[in-house]
């Protein structure tokens, strides 16, 4: 009997856990710098609660989690980003 288990991952922001399907995947990748939802290397990931995505502190916990500073247009670039998450309903 074949059991398929969810992978598991922390939202950086309200700190709960969640099935990784369900969060947006921030990855430092070694050779393509940060990426959305594909990437190998230090990830950190978001639930997709607005008050997680939009938490004043998200940044700071970002480059904590990625452990690297993040430049200002990646901070434009994912607003951008998250703007497009407002498609899915709060938890």
């Amino acid at each position: 009997m074949t059991h398929q288990t969810s992978v598991m991952r922390l939202c950086i922001s309200c700190r709960k856990t969640y099935d990784r399907k369900n969060l947006l995947k921030i990855t430092k990748d070694h050779n393509q710098g940060i990426m959305f939802q594909k990437g190998m290397g230090r990830s950190a990931y978001i639930c997709k609660s607005k008050k997680c995505y939009l938490d004043s502190k998200i940044k700071k916990k970002l480059q904590k989690a990625l452990k690297t500073y993040l430049e200002p247009e990646f901070i434009d670039f994912f607003e951008k980003e998250i703007a497009s998450y407002n498609e899915y309903p709060n938890k």
